[in-house]
Formats: structure tokens, C-alpha cells, sequence
């Protein structure tokens, strides 16, 4: 049977706000969800594979990569010509993360490839698109805590930009910005079965371990997005039963995973698939761990852990 890569991720507590973003008058907004009949904010799967994509990029050569100076992703084959064959060379995030591209028809036809205008004899080609979908699955972040509606308010100073200098005329610029001091948990899946080169299973692992700044726009904010406590679980079964297991009785300075003990007590977990990592091992979810029976380490211990385990399930040396 196939193995399964299943994990859970709860962020240090931190301020999460952005300069730079979606505005509403002169108010820079945070993406917000109802989450259990709450507003949370919330981080997009994509702003996390953003960053995924520059961790991944210190291990192997990825196909897309941000280029700071054009403010635009460069290429170094947008064809994914690699994908033509199968032992064709390919890079780590398409391998992973996955990708599509899209070619319009040259004429407009219907399903059969048809013209659409019955006058027009000739037949036309569809649209064709090329895509391999993601294996590596990652869940949108959500705060841990409800957003509490907090904003602060702030003044560009006279020149600070280009902008700034042109709508203040020598004034500073007053703006605000939504805060939201909170911690963010999100999941992600794995089947290293699905892989071109099923090491790269184990180098996904590493760098979500390894995740800082995720998010933002022009004005990024510092949020650190590496673990403060994660749970992997290793296992046969096709479901995760982990995603969203963490939550907070005191509004964000300890975490609790009432859920995963409650699955583990219900059989739906088994203790041997998981490997738990917490930052601070005399906590009071160390310690709720290890009487469901589990064994916490180090955040760095589990995910070392985790790695040498995927590696020897898919009988990888490294």
C-alpha cells in the first residue's frame, strides 16, 4: 500500500498585519473567514507554497523563480517539456507543488471541436492545457484565536514615497492597517508514491520545518511561520484525520490538541503513526501528549524524525 504524509502545523504567537494589500478606503485589510461561527484571519495556501517554493529551491534547481528586481516569476522551462517523457528531467517544485498551462483555441468551437458557427466549415482545435495537479496538498492557515476587529493607524512621512509625496504635498499620509496578533495553524498532504523522484518527499519535510516570513504583498509583514508544535503522521491509511487539530483555551498563549487526543482515544489515530514535535517540552501540550501516549521532542528532533521515517518507508539512503 501506499504511504501517506500527513501533517499539522500551529505557528508561534505573533502580530500579523500587512503595509501593503487589499484595501477598504485607506484601511489595509487582512484576508478574514467565518471559522466556527467566528471572523479569523487567514492565510492562503498559495502565499504558503510561495515561500515552500523558495525553502525548496536551497536544496534542488525549481522551475519558477521570484525575481525581486522585475517584481515577476522567471521561467526556465514554462513548456514543462521534462514531463514529455518518463525519465525526462524534471524540477523539484513542479514535481511537488504542480502546475498548468493553458493554450485558447484559435477559433471558437464546441465540446466535439466543432465550429460554433454553423457557416464556418472548417473545423477548429479546442483549447489545450498541459497540468499536473499538486501532491504536495497544503490547507489554508487559519488563525488560531477570532480577530478581535483591531486597527492601528499610521502616517507615511512627507517623501517616504513617490506616492506619499504626491497626495500629502510635503504632509505626512495617514493610513491604517488591521493587526491581529494571533497564531496560525494549517495541514498539508503527501503521497511520495506520486513523485517523479520520490526523495524529494523528505526535502518538502525540511523545509516546511523551515518556513519564515509567509505572506503579504509590497510591505511584508514578519510573521514566523515555522512550527511552534507540529504532529506528522505516517501511515497507510488515505485520510489525514490530523488537519485543524490544534486549538487554545487562553486565547493564544498555550495550545491544546483536544481533537487529536479525542481521535486517538476514538482508534482513529494510532499512536506508532504519529510523530509530534513541541517547542517547549515542560508545555502543557507536552505534556497532554504524552498522556495520550505519545512521545513529544524538539520541533527539529520530530521533523529529523519524520524525514529519516519517510526515507526509510520509500527505502531512500540519505
Amino acid at each position: 500500500m501506499s504511504l501517506h504524509v500527513f501533517a499539522s502545523f500551529v505557528t508561534p504567537y505573533g502580530t500579523a498585519n500587512n503595509n501593503r494589500a487589499e484595501n477598504e478606503g485607506n484601511i489595509t485589510t487582512l484576508q478574514k473567514l467565518l471559522w466556527m461561527g467566528d471572523t479569523h484571519s487567514t492565510v492562503s495556501a498559495e502565499a504558503i507554497r510561495f515561500a515552500l517554493r523558495r525553502r525548496l529551491a536551497l536544496s534542488e534547481p525549481t522551475n519558477r523563480v521570484w525575481d525581486e528586481g522585475e517584481r515577476n516569476n522567471t521561467w526556465k522551462d514554462w513548456t514543462f517539456k521534462g514531463w514529455d517523457t518518463d525519465t525526462g528531467a524534471t524540477f523539484i517544485d513542479d514535481d511537488l507543488l504542480g502546475f498548468m498551462t493553458a493554450e485558447a483555441a484559435k477559433a471558437e468551437a464546441d465540446e466535439s471541436g466543432e465550429p460554433a458557427d454553423p457557416k464556418d466549415k472548417k473545423k477548429k482545435e479546442k483549447g489545450t492545457a498541459n497540468v499536473r495537479r499538486a501532491v504536495l496538498e497544503v490547507t489554508r492557515a487559519v488563525s488560531l484565536t477570532p480577530w478581535g476587529g483591531d486597527v492601528v493607524f499610521n502616517a507615511a512621512s512627507p517623501g517616504a514615497t513617490p506616492s506619499a509625496a504626491k497626495k500629502g504635498a510635503g504632509n505626512p499620509v495617514p493610513y491604517g492597517a488591521e493587526v491581529h496578533p494571533t497564531r496560525y495553524q494549517y495541514g498539508i498532504a503527501l503521497t511520495p508514491e506520486r513523485l517523479r523522484d520520490k526523495s524529494r518527499a523528505a526535502k518538502a519535510v525540511e523545509a516546511l520545518c523551515n518556513l519564515g516570513t509567509v505572506a503579504g504583498n509590497h510591505g511584508r509583514f514578519l510573521f514566523d511561520f515555522s512550527p511552534d508544535a507540529v504532529v506528522f503522521r505516517l501511515t497507510a491509511d488515505p485520510a489525514p484525520r490530523l488537519l485543524y487539530c490544534f486549538d487554545t483555551k487562553d486565547d493564544g498563549r498555550t495550545v491544546a490538541a483536544d481533537a487529536l487526543v479525542a481521535r486517538l482515544k476514538a482508534g482513529d489515530l494510532e499512536a506508532k503513526e504519529l510523530v509530534v514535535g513541541v517547542s517547549d517540552l515542560d508545555s502543557a501540550l507536552a505534556k497532554q501528549l504524552a498522556a495520550a501516549g505519545l512521545s513529544p521532542m524538539g520541533v527539529k528532533a520530530a521533523c529529523a524524525e519524520a524525514v529519516k521515517r519517510v526515507n526509510a518507508e520509500l527505502k531512500i539512503k540519505g
